[in-house]
């Protein structure tokens, strides 16, 4: 089995976060999304993974450290990390391809902006499956749409008629990847036109016209980071599973004196609270000092300095110098605000 994952996009949405640091790399409840989202496949889809592509943008934002980070995230799998680059933004369906190499037998995309807890059964009768999420709003997101026997018909992105509540949360499942390679490349041998991209969805619809069984799984959980306040609800959220999963939170090189830590909460490596009441819900990075301040719900990265705040939904980057209150705040890396 191999994890092929998507990444080369911005982030533009997590703007200021996702200027310095690409959003996949973006830690919450202390670790990197991307890390989180591999390991949790790794960890439920029940088969060894052996390989794992990575696709990337930009080098001089997916520089060294990002393919070093992603290297030994798959190296710690047991899996060989495959690096690939998309240099032109032209969608999905153009990212996956740009890993041709290696799309051949079973494989999950994943989409590296989203969060799950679930569990990854694979259908044995199924040629490939999608999973999904049922939703209050199915008009917001791309939608599957089933036949009388589950099975996947259609996809259909925003309806204005509802045609299900189950929407598409950008993780496939290809018995074959290689019937998707052959679909994707008479898609993209098209010429675009201006503002077209090159969609997965377009190989999935064609796989599906040509006779392949998709099928549904569904998620526990699907937790969103496209925006600072969504993925500061999806860190209050992922800190209650990693404590109900007993997870250690709380590095024991943390100094943390006169304060009360209500949980859950991750407190990171050599990071120091003093004077301060943190939690439920709040992520502290690595060498980040919290002196006199009552935060809930609120995540601040490395090496920042936070004096007298009281906040009760922040997402703060790394190197930031804040010291005042605010109702809410989102301030990215190398700031200054006192």
């Amino acid at each position: 089995m191999k994890i092929i994952v998507p990444m080369a996009g911005r982030g533009s949405r997590l703007r200021p976060h996702s200027l310095t640091t690409p959003k996949p790399l973006i830690p919450v409840a202390g670790i990197p999304i991307v890390h989180q989202l591999v390991q949790e496949i790794a960890k439920v889809v029940e088969q060894p993974i052996n390989e794992i592509g990575f696709i990337l943008g930009d080098p001089a934002f997916f520089g060294a450290e990002v393919k070093n980070s992603l290297i030994k995230l798959a190296e710690g799998l047991g899996a060989k990390p495959y690096l690939f680059r998309q240099d032109e933004p032209l969608g999905t369906g153009h990212a996956i391809m740009c890993a041709h190499e290696i799309l051949k037998g079973p494989a999950v995309v994943a989409y590296a902006d989203t969060l799950i807890r679930a569990n990854l059964t694979l259908d044995p009768d199924a040629d490939a499956v999608i999973w999904v999420k049922q939703v209050e709003h199915p008009n917001a997101f791309g939608v599957v749409e089933l036949d009388q026997n589950k099975t996947i018909v259609n996809l259909v992105e925003k309806p204005q008629e509802f045609v299900s509540n189950l929407a598409v949360i950008g993780i496939y499942y290809f018995k074959e990847i290689e019937r998707l390679k052959s679909a994707l490349n008479q898609v993209v041998s098209k010429q675009l036109e201006p503002g077209e991209e090159y969609q997965i969805n377009q190989g999935i619809l064609a796989m599906i016209k040509d006779g392949a069984v998709f099928k549904t799984g569904e998620v526990n959980a699907w937790m969103d980071c496209g925006n600072p306040e969504i993925t500061i609800q999806t860190n209050s959220e992922m800190l209650d599973f990693k404590m109900a999963e007993s997870e250690q939170l709380i590095d024991p090189t943390a100094t943390i004196e006169n304060s009360t830590i209500i949980p859950p909460c991750f407190i990171g490596p050599n990071a120091v609270i003093k004077d301060s009441t943190l939690g439920p819900g709040v992520s502290v990075g690595a060498k980040t000092c919290v002196i006199n301040s009552t935060i809930k719900n609120s995540l601040i990265q490395e090496n920042s300095l936070i004096q007298n705040f009281k906040s009760e939904k922040a997402m703060i980057g790394n190197h930031v110098h804040y010291d005042g209150n605010a109702t809410f705040v989102s301030i990215g890396d190398y700031s200054e605000l006192r």
